[in-house]
């Protein structure tokens, strides 16, 4: 063999090597880019799932507040109904008292706006 065609061999030998490596380098970005991205899909489906069970749990929170708002507010004017009608009570069985009693703390409520 001359000295060329050895020449030309070499080449072609690396030319191959070059192109296989290159390949390779292809395939392996590929199989990396698409573990990357079943990875990826795979955080984003376990974050939607948590966020879906943080969204229930606060929703089920929020319920619980407002059934104990609304039973608060409930009971507030049962009290204050209940006390309106044992006011209006004693003023029908007690006139003169509750009279008096008006005039005395609409008078101590006079003095203490005067100063």
């Amino acid at each position: 063999m001359s000295e060329d065609t050895l020449a030309d061999s070499g080449q072609s030998d690396i030319r191959d090597n070059l192109e296989a490596s290159k390949s390779h380098a292809l395939q392996a970005a590929e199989e990396l880019r698409a573990a990357a991205s079943a990875k990826a899909q795979q955080l984003k489906e376990a974050a939607e799932t948590r966020a879906h069970q943080y969204k229930e749990a606060a929703g089920e929170k929020a319920d619980k507040f407002r059934d104990f708002a609304d039973s608060s507010v409930r009971d507030a004017k049962d009290k204050a109904r209940d006390f309106q009608n044992d006011a209006e009570d004693y003023i029908k069985e007690n006139p003169t008292k509750a009279v008096l009693t008006a005039l005395g703390v609409g008078f101590v409520i006079g003095l203490i706006l005067r100063r």
